[in-house]
């Protein structure tokens, strides 16, 4: 920004550097060769003004505008559109903003090493983070810079952004609390990804200390209300496979073998990692819910469970995806945003019942959270 509060141009580096308008734009497009020293100046007059590159937005000169909303989805964009929650809210933000004829961009998390990310100079004219990104924070960063309308769906956005959160908390130690009420007492938790390595890895303390995903933080204060010494591993992402492979960690030994310590639960922290969870289980041979109870996190029509019925914590994605539309009409029209609150609702399912009859001479049971 300028002395006065403007969001700085490429002018406004020129005069900085101490260079034409044409030698600082000639910088910023790379298209021809200037001098090391030049090049350098330009750079540090922008970083100094906070300049992040020519505003895509000029190229429509009648609007002013790009006509089109950046959203910024966790890792792979084909493993994005592999979960419902996704797709669904997806589907609230388009309608949302159906009337302002804009597009939708979408943008991975993942730039590679020594890259901006990919929101620093995308053709936009707003932005939507989704808090599951592993990058929210550099691309906070990125979007403050441009000066562009943002609104972030659960990530820890601090107070300068509109925001539509969820009581992730309390709606994981909802569950947890039910399973504690069958008596469940050695009990296991498989979260999303916690940082962007996005590794499959038993939860330490480090880890969780280092984790930057507050949605998987969250639900994981929130279960260790109830289970504060609980085991547990952290997925690569929100996928079926990822639910399988994680299981199996908690459950058997590295030759495939039933742990004799194995959790009498799982509380995965999504939908679709629960159901992963599932196959797992009935490939070592136990079964749901006799021998293991699962309990998920999103409300969705989970494929892979035949005609059992999940026992999960449903969270309204269409309205979140909506909600955060609605904001960034509001903002595109000059008007200020403001932060939408939801809740998420129990659902019993038929994925959870009582601890085996065994499990009192097989296990030590955890204490119980405050």
């Amino acid at each position: 920004m300028t002395t006065d509060g403007r969001r700085a141009t490429i002018a406004d580096v020129a005069r900085e550097a101490g260079v034409s308008t044409s030698t600082a734009s000639v910088v910023f497009s790379g298209k021809v060769n200037v001098a090391d020293a030049t090049r350098e100046r330009v750079l540090a007059a922008a970083e100094s003004l906070g300049y992040a590159g020519p505003d895509p937005r000029a190229a429509s000169l009648r609007t002013g505008r790009s006509g089109i909303v950046g959203v910024l989805l966790g890792g792979e964009l084909r493993h994005a559109f592999l979960d419902p929650v996704t797709t669904v809210m997806m589907d609230g933000l388009a309608d949302a903003l159906a009337d302002d004829s804009v597009g939708l961009l979408l943008l991975r998390d993942d730039p590679r090493e020594g890259e901006a990310p990919p929101i620093a100079d995308a053709p936009v004219d707003a932005v939507v983070l989704i808090g599951c990104s592993t990058r929210i924070r550099p691309a906070l960063d990125a979007v403050r810079r441009r000066g562009l309308p943002v609104v972030v769906i659960e990530g820890d956005a601090g107070a300068d952004f509109p925001q539509v959160t969820l009581n992730n908390r309390e709606a994981s130690a909802e569950i947890a609390e039910h399973l504690f009420q069958l008596g469940h007492r050695n009990v296991a938790t498989i979260t999303l990804p916690l940082a962007e390595d996005r590794s499959r890895l038993a939860l330490t303390e480090e880890r969780v200390a280092a984790a930057t995903v507050d949605v998987a933080l969250d639900r994981l204060a929130g279960f260790r209300h109830v289970y504060p010494d609980a085991p547990g591993v952290s997925s690569a992402g929100s996928l079926v496979d990822e639910g399988i492979h994680s299981a199996r960690m908690l459950l058997a030994d590295a030759d495939g073998r039933l742990r004799d310590d194995r959790p009498t639960a799982i509380v995965a922290q999504s939908d679709l990692l629960a159901v992963g969870a599932i196959r797992a289980a009935e490939e070592l041979g136990l079964r749901v819910p006799d021998d293991l109870s699962v309990v998920g996190f999103d409300g969705i029509s989970a494929d892979g469970l035949g005609s059992q019925r999940l026992t999960t914590i449903a969270q309204p994605a269409l309205a979140k995806g909506r909600a955060a539309g609605e904001q960034i009409s509001r903002m595109l029209a000059g008007e200020p945003g403001e932060s939408v609150h939801f809740t998420c609702t129990f659902r019993a399912g038929e994925t959870t019942a009582s601890p085996p009859r065994d499990v009192a001479d097989r296990v030590t049971p955890q204490p119980r959270g405050r």
